[in-house]
């Protein structure tokens, strides 16, 4: 069974930085996207970054240059990383990690709808005063 256990949320001030971490146990398959979503207050679900197996990456326009997602791996899980440099209040969301097997011939993006992704962790709240 695939689990995702995200952490590393927190408030901050504006101009600060929080790293955020996603634990992927039991997932299988050798070829996949793995992702960074947020929601804020009264906001669609939106992708924010995302990775594949060859650790190529994608970003969102929003957050490029700030953010940078990451992943380490080792037999048994998966460690996907959000690195969020220079927050801003507009960043204040609930961030969510998503997986979802990469089909073959298809690259992963930043700015999936969130029903491409097939599963999710529970969430992590960012906060961000000004």
């Amino acid at each position: 069974q695939v689990q995702l256990v995200e952490s590393g949320g927190g408030s901050v001030q504006a101009g600060g930085s929080l790293r955020l971490s996603c634990v992927v146990s039991g997932y299988r398959n050798s070829r996949y996207c793995m992702a960074w979503f947020r929601q804020g207050p009264g906001k669609e679900r939106e992708g924010v970054a995302a990775i594949d197996e060859y650790e190529n990456t994608r970003h969102a326009d929003s957050i490029k240059g700030r953010f940078t997602i990451s992943i380490s791996k080792d037999n048994a899980e998966k460690t996907l990383y959000l690195q969020m440099n220079y927050l801003q209040p507009e960043d204040t969301a609930m961030y969510y990690c998503a997986a979802v097997d990469r089909p073959w011939g298809e690259a992963c993006s930043a700015v999936s709808a969130p029903g491409y992704y097939a599963a999710w962790g529970q969430g992590t709240q960012v906060t961000v005063s000004s």
